[in-house]
């Protein structure tokens, strides 16, 4: 049986990545620190029903301190999720989490990939805010990153250290810049999971800014396939490819549809604009769909309707 590693694995994409895994058959070993960025019970939830499956384990400890050439020694794809996530906390003296769980723990596990002859893959999460207030949009892989916020930085250098690995080790690496991925087991200081616990406590929503903001929203199952595709398709290796949801939508258009489908009148709270937050993004999915056969399923009042049947089940409607 194959064996694939996640770090992250309890969060929002790692613990959808490793269910999917289970289900197609797949061995997965799972890594994470529970660390308390968010509430840890949330990521205990995540990966309630993965502890059931027969062929999951579960690793629990710091990237740092774990013996990779022993872990990895039957791995064929490392999945590498795990991350310090989260613009606005990246500032001040937050920035060491970010260096330490982001770049360092990246450095650390290339380095073990390095010396498994047998590793087929290495997909690597990366994230739109390399891109920072890209001019050109939609935004190709092409565009000069220029990210606005700590937490971009390390997310480039942690690619480009999945850059030297490849061209020096042959590390098979594929990174992903996520834009945007929401859906169930969102993380809870993300926006869509912070707008729908509001609305259903009748509480207003905070907008940082104009509300004329513009994001690429990507739903996870389509994430989940990206990662799928990027673990096979023959031309990936060596690659850096946007993973966007498709469209590109303004933030106040996108609570008029929350209002539709959660049939609740939204009160807005306007505040100040977020240091560290691009004004718009928008993938240019061209490369991924040409290298992976990438194509997003699912639309984004879809998508927002499962989120808040989720957000009901997890709060309470």
């Amino acid at each position: 049986m194959k064996t694939h590693l996640i770090t992250g694995v309890a969060g929002f994409i790692g613990s959808h990545l490793a269910q999917t895994l289970l289900e197609q058959g797949y061995a997965v070993i799972g890594v994470d620190e529970f660390n308390d960025y968010y509430d840890p019970q949330f990521k205990r939830q995540n990966v309630a029903a993965l502890l059931e499956q027969e062929n999951f384990q579960l690793i629990e400890g710091r990237i740092a301190d774990i013996n990779w050439l022993e872990l990895l020694q039957d791995v064929e794809v490392i999945y590498h999720q795990a991350a310090q996530a989260g613009v606005r906390a990246s500032w001040g003296d937050g920035f060491f989490a970010y260096t330490e769980r982001n770049v360092d723990a990246t450095q650390i596990l290339l380095e073990a990939a390095s010396n498994c002859t047998h590793l087929k893959r290495f997909v690597f999460a990366s994230s739109s805010s390399v891109y920072g207030n890209a001019e050109t949009l939609p935004t190709s892989e092409a565009i000069c990153p220029d990210p606005v916020s700590p937490y971009g930085i390390t997310k480039l250098a942690s690619e480009q250290l999945c850059r030297l690995y490849y061209q020096n080790f042959g590390v098979p690496i594929v990174a992903l810049r996520y834009f945007t991925v929401y859906g169930p087991r969102q993380r809870p200081d993300m926006a869509f999971h912070k707008f729908f616990k509001a609305i259903l406590h009748r509480e207003a929503i905070n907008i940082y800014g104009d509300g004329q903001q513009t994001r690429d929203f990507t739903f996870v199952r389509d994430a989940i396939a990206a990662n799928l595709a990027a673990a096979t398709a023959e031309k990936a290796p060596g690659e850096v490819l946007n993973i966007g949801g498709g469209s590109r939508v303004v933030l106040a258009e996108v609570i008029d549809a929350i209002e539709e489908i959660t049939q609740r009148l939204v009160q807005r709270r306007y505040v100040q604009k977020a240091m560290g937050d691009a004004r718009h993004t928008a993938a240019d999915i061209s490369k991924a769909r040409e290298i992976l056969g990438f194509q997003p399923q699912v639309s984004l009042r879809e998508g927002l309707t499962q989120q808040w049947q989720w957000i009901r089940q997890v709060y309470g409607s």
